[in-house]
């Protein structure tokens, strides 16, 4: 099992070094689509959709809704759906980020979500992102850039400098301590320099680019590591590794003629609330399952009968028991690396499941017979929350939110455990299976 396991994992640690950043994601996303035969709509086009078939809707890149079409009706079967996101906590640079200082030249960033700062600091990050510029035959188009190379570094003060840093901890002013040092300066002035490198990685004339976005990422590739190598690390597990996962059950080979209409949504901005036309707050997949039940001219009310007989996964990452920090958990959910699949619970509904979707969920564990967790926040910290339960609240569909354990959530380097993602992959081919 473990050897099975190794190879997922090492393929995930692949595709995670593919997708530096959201867009980079959804185009990974969208060649593994590809390779499977899957067919892209556009939001745009008018659909005539056809029964066991394989397709998928991009909207601004980083978002992805793909489904293979079930040879029975929605409204007698329901949608089995399972939903991860493709962004992860980062830095962004600013617009008018170039600027010299004392003979440098650094960029400035505005923070992404919530990472944790300190973890950026002595590490090789680069750039990857978009860029929007203007062609002679089409007004506005985007391209992809990545500089592979690393290009920026936030250095940390010595401790002769910070003679507190050991008891107090590692902190930056997040306005005057974060931007990152990228050369020195020479005649050219800063934002001409920076145009001008962007423009190289695009292959683009300076005066042609009239936007960008820009996501700071870690340069270090995925690796295992442990006595056994029975963990992985890297960059934006939180949340690439479910995204993997889903793409994976949705490729199994045994469910390549389903009943049921089978949904996998990857959205854009979950780690800033989701409120925006692509994330899971919005009408995405809410427009592409009315447009799949509208291609069978089924009526309104076969519709509403399809989210009602329909489950969703929410797939995210769970805190894995760090012990070196007993206090942060409840002694009670201990959730352990390695010992198989999280279903998270919050009688706040920060998280989506309750004990209808908990049983259903456990019960396609026992299915695919790989072990299961509970976990529960500590009362005295506030807990986070995933795309499940606002994708509950706008589709009317019942939903669980799962995930594996993780340690370091929100750094920018992350571990896991090598078994766990191999026991989320059965879990998720069982529920899409069974």
């Amino acid at each position: 099992m473990l050897k099975t396991a190794h190879a997922q994992v090492a393929k995930l640690l692949k595709f995670i070094d593919a997708s530096p950043s959201p867009y980079h994601a959804g185009a990974t996303i969208e060649k593994q689509l590809l390779a499977h035969d899957f067919k892209r709509l556009s939001e745009s086009d008018t659909w005539q959709l056809e029964k066991n078939k394989r397709y998928y809707v991009v909207r601004d890149q980083s978002s992805v809704v793909a489904f293979k079409t079930g040879h029975q009706p929605s409204s007698e079967t329901g949608y089995k759906i399972i939903g991860a996101h493709t962004d992860s906590p980062s830095l962004k640079i600013t617009p008018n980020g170039a600027r010299d200082e004392s003979g440098y030249l650094r960029l400035g960033v505005e923070i992404y979500g919530s990472p944790i700062l300190a973890t950026f600091s002595d590490r090789d990050l680069s750039l990857a992102g978009r860029v929007s510029y203007k062609d002679a035959h089409e007004p506005i188009k985007t391209k992809l850039v990545h500089f592979k190379q690393p290009l920026l570094r936030l250095p940390n003060l010595a401790i002769h400098l910070n003679r507190q840093v050991n008891e107090q901890g590692l902190k930056f002013h997040k306005q005057k301590e974060l931007p990152l040092l990228l050369s020195c300066t020479n005649e050219q002035l800063p934002e001409q320099r920076f145009a001008q490198l962007l423009a190289q990685a695009a292959n683009l004339n300076t005066t042609q680019i009239l936007a960008w976005e820009l996501t700071v990422y870690d340069t270090q590739k995925g690796e295992f590591w442990g006595a056994e190598r029975e963990f992985y690390s890297d960059s934006q597990l939180d949340n690439l590794a479910s995204c993997h996962v889903a793409l994976k059950a949705l490729f199994d080979k045994k469910n390549s003629r389903p009943a049921s209409t089978l949904v996998c949504g990857f959205f854009d901005h979950e780690e800033i609330g989701s409120e925006s036309y692509k994330g899971a707050n919005g009408n995405f997949l809410s427009t592409v399952l009315a447009r799949i039940s509208s291609s069978f001219k089924p009526t309104h009310d076969d519709h509403q009968r399809s989210l009602a007989r329909s489950l969703m996964v929410s797939v995210d990452m769970a805190h894995a028991y760090q012990p070196n920090f007993p206090s942060a958990y409840d002694p009670n959910h201990r959730v352990i690396m390695n010992k198989g699949v999280v279903i998270k619970v919050n009688a706040n509904h920060r998280y989506s499941s309750e004990s209808i979707s908990e049983a259903m969920f456990i019960h396609y564990c026992q299915q695919a017979k790989v072990p299961y967790q509970r976990y529960s926040h500590c009362n005295d910290i506030p807990c986070g929350s995933t795309i499940g339960p606002m994708s509950a609240a706008n589709l009317g569909i019942r939903t669980v939110d799962v995930g594996n354990p993780l340690w370091a959530m929100h750094s920018i380097r992350e571990s896991a455990g090598v078994l766990d993602h191999y026991y989320m992959i059965k879990a998720l081919q069982a529920f899409f299976k069974g």
